[in-house]
């Protein structure tokens, strides 16, 4: 096991879709490990590490609001866009007025959680690329605030504020912490963008606020 971190994240909105819901967005109930790991590589990420979710710390309540929100329908198609670096003459532009059509979202509001992560180094670190290094940077980089890109809760428009934990800082407590324990159902754990973006599931379990990641069987 590589360096670990803790990371508080919080914000106004989130939405964490169900792949099985086609037409309209339904959030899950809580953070996926892959949104939280979308959010440490938003702070830090190099080809050198792979940021492994250990476990999620749900602090605030779940509560769900709906929203409906202007989308565009489609998408630019791969084939056009191909046409065009060959030269040929196509219509890349995309007419978001005749185009735009209206979806409900089911959303979480007032969210916060911890992110237990830690990182491993991949085989493509190289000499200079040490645990020690990359723990220092992605140290320095969320106490400072700073990311390659603003870390979201599940759509852009969704900001997520973040805080390092560190070993001396006051742990927040979750709203879940004595209730009973939850069974969130199957969720998604990650995508295999090295092999045709392959999903893979959990059964997520809440125990006093805590959703466990690592270890658990995936299918």
């Amino acid at each position: 096991m590589g360096y670990g971190i803790k990371l508080l994240v919080w914000g106004e909105y989130a939405c964490f879709s169900r792949p099985e819901m086609k037409a309209e967005r339904v959030s899950y109930d809580v953070m996926t490990p892959s949104a939280a790991k979308g959010i440490l590589t938003a702070i830090h990420w190099k080809p050198a590490i792979d940021w492994v979710v250990d476990r999620i710390h749900v602090l605030n309540e779940i509560k769900f609001t709906n929203i409906r929100r202007n989308e565009v329908e489609n998408k630019i198609v791969e084939s056009n866009i191909k046409k065009a670096m060959r030269g040929e003459d196509v219509d890349l532009h995309q007419y978001a007025a005749s185009e735009r059509q209206q979806r409900a979202t089911l959303m979480l509001k007032d969210v916060a959680y911890i992110i237990e992560a830690h990182f491993e180094m991949t085989e493509k670190a190289g000499p200079e690329d040490t645990p020690e290094k990359h723990y220092n940077m992605v140290s320095r980089r969320a106490r400072a605030g700073a990311c390659f890109h603003t870390p979201c809760f599940g759509l852009r428009e969704l900001p997520a504020k973040f805080r390092l934990l560190e070993e001396d800082d006051h742990i927040p407590h979750s709203f879940y912490e004595d209730k009973p324990e939850k069974d969130l159902g199957y969720m998604l754990h990650g995508i295999d963008f090295e092999h045709e973006m392959k999903p893979s599931f959990f059964r997520a379990i809440m125990k006093d606020g805590v959703v466990e990641v690592s270890g658990v069987a995936t299918l």
